[in-house]
Formats: C-alpha cells, sequence, structure tokens
C-alpha cells in the first residue's frame, strides 16, 4: 500500500503507549493497533484530528505516501 501509518513512530516521539492514547482519544486499543499495522482500511477525520490533538502533531506526521515504482 502506498500510505504509511507512522503512529508508531508518533507515539515513541511522545513516550506515550497505546493503551494511553486509547483512553485519551476514546478509541479501542485494538482498534488503534489495527491503525498502527497499516491494515486499516478508512480512518475518520474527526479520529485523525484527536489523534493529532493529543499527539500534537500534524495529520502528515502520521500518514506518509510513498510512490510505488
Amino acid at each position: 500500500m502506498a500510505i504509511i501509518i507512522n503512529l508508531d513512530v508518533m507515539l515513541a516521539r511522545r513516550k506515550m503507549r497505546l493503551n494511553e492514547l486509547s483512553e485519551r482519544v476514546g478509541i479501542t486499543q485494538s482498534n488503534l493497533s489495527i491503525l498502527k499495522q497499516g491494515k486499516a482500511k478508512a480512518i475518520k477525520i474527526s479520529t485523525l484530528n484527536t489523534i493529532c490533538n493529543v499527539l500534537d502533531c500534524q495529520p502528515g506526521d502520521i500518514l506518509e505516501y510513498k510512490c510505488d515504482e
């Protein structure tokens, strides 16, 4: 897939665990884990907004596009 999810990188930079993010965002750990592993098919803009708010980052810090050549 050309979209890379860097949620694990941002969690490490913020020294935050997935369970803490889950509590602060209001999303189950299993759903965040699916997102973190890049297995999610979609993400709501409101969810991305909340994650960015909690992690104090930009959407581009979490989502990365890599062109398949």
